[in-house]
């Protein structure tokens, strides 16, 4: 999970990170991370990839716990023929 920086960060603070985008999921981007939020305050991870809440349903945000696949809409409730 999110963690402080680490003096070990691989490559240059200024080197290009990959972000994988998911057309019903988080980002995944690949890390150590630093996000801003909104407020101006910053959280940070160490870790080698993590997922970006899109939706805000997290608890964690700005971390997504999967919070997103509860109310995901499929072809039962009918509401996907109307996004598309």
């Amino acid at each position: 999970m999110p963690n402080s920086p680490s003096d070990n960060t691989p490559g240059p603070p200024d080197a290009r990170r990959r972000i994988k985008v998911q057309r019903r999921g988080p980002l995944l981007v690949e890390g150590p991370v630093e996000v801003e939020l909104e407020d101006g305050t910053t959280v940070s991870s160490d870790r080698f990839r993590v997922a970006l809440c899109t939706c805000r349903r997290s608890r964690r945000y700005p971390w997504c716990d999967t919070s997103h696949r509860a109310r995901s809409s499929g072809p039962a409730d009918g509401s996907a023929a109307a996004k598309d």
